[in-house]
């Protein structure tokens, strides 16, 4: 499954079923870039098993403020729409991989 990009019209639909890791982020944040390639890697690792969606918090304020991010990149990690997991900053594709997997 491609990395899908959220707007204020889609985002509900696409964190509504299975397991979605959401990425808040900016293009100017430079850990936001740094994080993108762990991204894409989960993506090919999991297909269809995680949603992977992005929110560019300066196109979509009103999403960023609706889940408090304070700071970027927050990944939360949503389950059939309710979320689950803040992970707040960058990290390591291990850590993202310990935190996801008990909720694949």
């Amino acid at each position: 499954m491609a990395i899908q990009n959220a707007t204020d019209s889609n985002f509900n639909e696409l964190i509504a079923q299975g397991t979605a890791v959401v990425d808040f982020w900016a293009p100017w944040c430079g850990p936001c870039r740094m994080l993108a390639p762990v991204l894409d890697e989960l993506d090919r690792e999991f297909g269809s098993k995680l949603s992977i969606i992005k929110v560019n918090v300066d196109e979509y304020g009103q999403l960023a403020a609706r889940f408090e991010v304070m700071s970027i990149p927050l990944l939360v990690l949503f389950q059939n729409g309710k979320p689950v997991e803040k992970i707040h900053g960058f990290q390591s594709k291990k850590a993202l991989l310990d935190t996801i997997r008990p909720h694949l």
